[in-house]
């Protein structure tokens, strides 16, 4: 587990530094001071910066600055990503040419979605790298000519619950190195053996994050496809690579793919509560998140690097929702500011984004405690080692 805290910290951080470094890149491109641009979160450890006479000083502690026309570049106590306080951006210092709040409506815009910008150019970069060295991808189609194509094998997408498979804990993510001994390749083969074998018993061999079991199970007839299983549904994988200038193109082509499947799951869930159909998905907070990274890290750097680029799309689409105290919620107000002619109060904006917060936290909270009782049983395992 204390793998999972720090390899979870890590990915953590490279998202949220990428998101606010694009806050930051785009705020100087329109001439906006970044008063402060840390990686990791206040209070501060330590701070350069150029003073009015243009030399480099070093501040130590949460000192207050008041000899620094540009930016403080800082490092920060809490080891979570980065943050970029940007002059005006809640509305102040209207009347100064380097303030947030001095931009025309496009500009805020603009520097309001770099962040999500960022996070999509990040996981196109991932994606890619992932790409060049090799990324596990299931074959349910024919693949390009450019890609390569090597440690092909068959792996379990889904097991269903209270069947042979469920009750043997066979889990998704498992790979079937063998059945009696005899290896498979294609799907087909393999659900024809099964079915001719339902009522026997059958040696199946499993490897699962670098471990081979040996698992006994009973194929049963199954009755939403009338043949013999175990109550599992099965894809062909492989490791796809591609050479370095195609790898790119695959890498930002499959993002945008991705954005579209999130996007419409996002709408499912959205159309599920609205109508009362309840959360068809299971919804992980950071606690989850945390021991999922945790999983995937002792899969393979590879498998790490491709959950990174989901998590940093994710965060992307999540951060562009039109709700208060996110990016898309400001991007509102300023769509309303056009609108209406005028920018809403201060203060008001200022109590609905806090509104907003409050909202964002009660539900993170709600979905930790589901995390905490999900995963009890390695909350448990953390207790009996140091204690």
């Amino acid at each position: 587990m204390l793998l999972s805290i720090i390899v979870f910290l890590l990915v953590l951080s490279v998202l949220v530094f990428a998101h606010e470094l694009g806050h930051f890149l785009t705020a100087r491109r329109f001439g906006v001071k970044a008063e402060e641009f840390g990686f990791g979160f206040p209070p501060r450890a330590f701070g350069v910066y150029k003073n009015t006479l243009n030399k480099w000083r070093l501040v130590w502690g949460t000192k207050e600055i008041t000899d620094s026309p540009g930016t403080i570049y800082s490092i920060n106590w809490l080891p979570l990503g980065g943050f970029v306080k940007i002059k005006g951006e809640n509305g102040e210092a209207e009347a100064e040419m380097d303030s947030f709040s001095s931009r025309k409506i496009w500009q805020r815009a603009i520097m309001l979605s770099a962040g999500v910008i960022m996070n999509v150019v990040l996981a196109g970069v991932l994606i890619s790298v992932g790409f060049m060295i090799g990324l596990p991808q299931a074959l349910d189609g024919k693949l390009d000519a450019r890609a390569h194509l090597s440690e092909q094998k068959i792996q379990i997408i889904q097991v269903v619950p209270d069947s042979p498979a469920a009750a043997a804990k066979l889990q998704v993510g498992d790979t079937i190195l063998s059945v009696d001994n005899q290896n498979f390749v294609g799907l087909a083969d393999l659900q024809t053996y099964v079915n001719s074998k339902t009522g026997q018993q059958l040696d199946y061999k499993i490897k699962r994050a670098g471990e081979n079991l040996d698992v006994l199970i009973t194929p049963v007839l199954l009755a939403d496809t009338g043949k013999g299983g175990i109550g599992i549904a099965i894809t062909e994988t492989g490791i796809v690579s591609y050479p370095w200038y195609w790898a790119i193109i695959e890498g930002f082509k499959t993002t945008f793919i991705l954005i579209w499947a999130i996007l419409v799951a996002f709408y499912e869930l959205l159309k599920g509560l609205i109508f009362g159909q309840g959360v068809a998905a299971d919804l992980s907070g950071p606690v989850g998140i945390a021991v999922l990274t945790g999983e995937v890290a002792r899969m393979g750097f590879v498998y790490l690097l491709q959950f990174t680029a989901l998590l940093s799309i994710n965060l992307a689409v999540i951060n562009l929702f039109p709700f208060p105290a996110l990016d898309g919620g400001r991007i509102l107000f300023l769509i309303i500011e056009k609108f209406k002619g005028r920018p809403v109060k201060r203060e008001v904006e200022g109590a609905i984004h806090n509104i907003g917060f409050a909202l964002l936290m009660l539900l993170v909270l709600v979905v930790t405690f589901r995390d905490v009782s999900r995963f009890s049983d390695v909350f448990k395992n953390i207790w009996s080692k140091f204690f």
